[in-house]
């Protein structure tokens, strides 16, 4: 049997205790567009998307993630992954019917290694946009730069596991198909984290060891990061993020590791950590060898160039991310 493995990224789900201004920020601010609200959940997608949503924000008491969603290749590895991980032991949740809008047959599960919840689907409606914001080109949804920062679509996530990431790296290769692109390992032999995709880009997730799990504990998001077409598109990005009152957390600067430019801010409304991301490279060779990255090579790796930071700092690790 042909080892399953999913097909992208499709979306993220963010609990958020001031709906209105996440909605704010998300909408109006960073200028994804609204398809779907019902009660406390609101739907969102870039300009560039044509499946129903790759955000989702959900009113509740605090802030946290309630699912990343990822799409598998074919309609019947969605039964196919459910029935592999039963057999793994692990516990499934099948999504009520209507419980997320656009979207079709799916269940949830922990990740058993570092207790993230993923969705696994492959039915998404794919509505057009309203006459008033439909883009002229056949190729793409909405009208591109019509309000605020205006990133073309969702890019990765990068998530942070309370123990060593390298069990996370492993059973993300081994149960969903995942190719390790590039990874930190320091001078002691541990694993300070790894960069894994699916598809051509660099990284579609990126996994990470919370140092300070102890005191802040459990898995957690560092962020959910959304693409713009060009540097310039991120500059511009900062621009209106300052008109709107609002601080960039880090940058602009560029990665050494996936070599994006950058720039991190948080959602006012629950302190999501968004990164504006752009540039970057993508692979295409089937037999690629994962890059190493050391302790004499961090600084670069983590910020070729701008603001440096301590990845491993107190104040890195409580101020920039929410409980998954």
């Amino acid at each position: 049997m042909q080892r399953l493995e999913v097909a992208k990224l499709g979306h993220i789900a963010l609990v958020t205790p001031d709906l209105e201004k996440s909605f704010w920020f998300w909408h109006d601010v960073v200028g994804l567009e609204e398809v779907e609200r019902s009660g406390g959940t609101v739907y969102l997608r870039g300009w560039g998307e044509f499946e129903h949503h790759s955000l989702v924000l959900i009113e509740g008491d605090r802030a946290r993630v309630d699912h990343i969603g990822w799409k598998a290749r074919r309609p019947e590895d969605v039964d196919a992954f459910a029935e592999h991980f039963k057999e793994k032991g692990i516990d499934i949740r099948w999504t009520a019917d209507g419980s997320e809008a656009g979207q079709g047959k799916a269940f949830r599960f922990q990740v058993p290694t570092s207790g993230h919840t993923f969705e696994i689907y492959f039915e998404m409606e794919r509505p057009g946009a309203p006459a008033e914001k439909r883009s002229r080109l056949k190729n793409q949804v909405y009208k591109a730069f019509a309000r605020g920062i205006s990133p073309r679509r969702i890019d990765h996530v990068n998530i942070w596991t309370a123990e060593d990431p390298a069990p996370t790296h492993a059973w993300l290769s081994e149960q969903m198909g995942f190719k390790m692109r590039e990874y930190i390992r320091l001078k002691n032999g541990a694993t300070l984290g790894g960069w894994m995709s699916v598809t051509p880009l660099v990284h579609d997730v990126g996994v990470m060891l919370n140092p300070l799990s102890a005191k802040y504990p459990g898995p957690r998001l560092h962020h959910v990061a959304y693409y713009l077409d060009n540097w310039q598109d991120v500059l511009r990005g900062i621009s209106i993020l300052r008109e709107n009152g609002i601080f960039p957390d880090l940058g602009p600067g560029q990665h050494g590791i996936s070599q994006a430019f950058f720039t991190y801010v948080r959602d006012p409304g629950s302190g999501h950590r968004l990164e504006l991301f752009s540039g970057g490279y993508l692979i295409f060779d089937p037999d690629w060898e994962p890059i190493e990255w050391s302790d004499e090579d961090l600084v670069d790796g983590l910020i070729w160039w701008g603001e440096q930071f301590n990845p491993l700092s107190e104040d890195h690790v409580m101020n920039t991310t929410t409980e998954a």
